[in-house]
């Protein structure tokens, strides 16, 4: 099975819910339950690549507060801090808690630049509770409701639709941009963008309802399945113009579908590529290297990978857009889902 957004979050949950970390405890004094990393997986991680463990609620000490987790992110990233081998950031260690984004409320304050009840984003992984010093913090804004928006839509994988499309894509009106991951938590607002700067707009996901999501709910020109035989033929129809600009999000088949309908100094950012974070091995086929390289040459193509953490001076403008935006945009609760 190809690891995709889905496919992740399912193997989280199943875990999650397999060590029974969940948002109710049982009555009786708070504990602290976190989930932490007990092997490295190899291929799709398993409950057994976990342990929960059960502690006291720690005590904030001078300058600390206490966080309680509302909400938690599980994102495809956190598959590659699972791995021993060096990334673009530090691997989670065995025994140490699984890494994270959280909305989380102050609980308990020693810091004067926080009150007891303050809604924080925070970074506190897989666990009830956490510390911390401040530094590391930034009160939410009460106008974001609900507040898991802060975790989406208003968070990183928002920050990170931004700066792909509007940075490194550059779409121009009439332009056709395609997507892969086409509803997950980065591609929807990609798409959502996409159309606001007058694009067409081409979504490549995976089940027959995702592509019709992509096109009733979120507004998207077409949208076609991975899972198709036709995959190319599709594409190609849905893209009689050829492709402007292509949010990389999986690689594998839809790379592959993609890449002859490039045209002339098409722009390529590069976010992930889902389907190889499984991977044990090279996946099978034949070497494309001297056929992408041939294209870059002759087409003026611009590829680039980005990781959204080098783009933090662009969150004012991030926030201020996307504050306008955020009432033609169709998000999800993350909490209803």
């Amino acid at each position: 099975m190809d690891l995709n957004r889905r496919n992740f979050t399912l193997a989280s949950l199943t875990a999650l819910s397999a060590l029974a970390l969940n948002p109710v405890q049982a009555a009786g004094p708070p504990v602290n339950r976190r989930i932490v990393l007990a092997a490295r997986p190899v291929g799709i991680p398993t409950k057994d690549d976990f342990k929960l463990e059960t502690l006291p609620v720690p005590v904030p000490q001078d300058g600390q507060v206490l966080l309680q987790t509302r909400f938690l992110s599980l994102d495809p990233y956190m598959r590659g801090r699972m791995n021993a081998g060096k990334s673009y950031a530090d691997r989670v260690e065995l025994g140490d808690v699984m890494v994270g984004g959280t909305v989380s409320q102050v609980t308990r304050s020693n810091n004067p630049a926080f009150e007891k009840g303050d809604l924080v984003t925070a970074y506190a992984g897989w666990q009830d509770y956490a510390l911390s010093d401040g530094s590391d913090l930034t009160k939410l804004d009460p106008r974001i409701v609900p507040p898991s928006y802060a975790l989406g839509v208003l968070g990183m994988p928002g920050l990170t639709a931004y700066v792909g499309l509007l940075d490194i894509g550059q779409p121009k009106p009439g332009d056709t941009v395609v997507l892969a991951a086409a509803t997950g938590a980065v591609g929807s607002v990609v798409g959502q963008i996409a159309k606001l700067k007058g694009c067409r707009v081409v979504g490549i996901a995976g089940a027959k309802e995702k592509c019709a999501y992509a096109v009733d709910v979120l507004g998207y020109d077409a949208c076609v399945s991975h899972y198709d035989a036709d995959l190319v033929t599709q594409l190609a129809m849905a893209c009689p113009d050829g492709v402007d600009v292509y949010f990389e999000n999986v690689g594998g088949s839809s790379w592959e579908a993609v890449m002859p309908l490039l045209n002339n100094f098409a722009r390529v950012p590069i976010c992930g590529l889902i389907s190889q974070y499984n991977l044990t091995e090279l996946p099978s086929g034949p070497d494309r290297m001297s056929l992408l390289q041939g294209l870059i040459l002759q087409r003026s193509l611009k590829m680039q990978g980005f990781i959204v953490s080098n783009y933090r001076d662009r969150i004012p403008a991030f926030i201020g857009d996307m504050s306008n935006w955020l009432c033609l945009l169709y998000t999800s609760d993350a909490a209803d889902e």
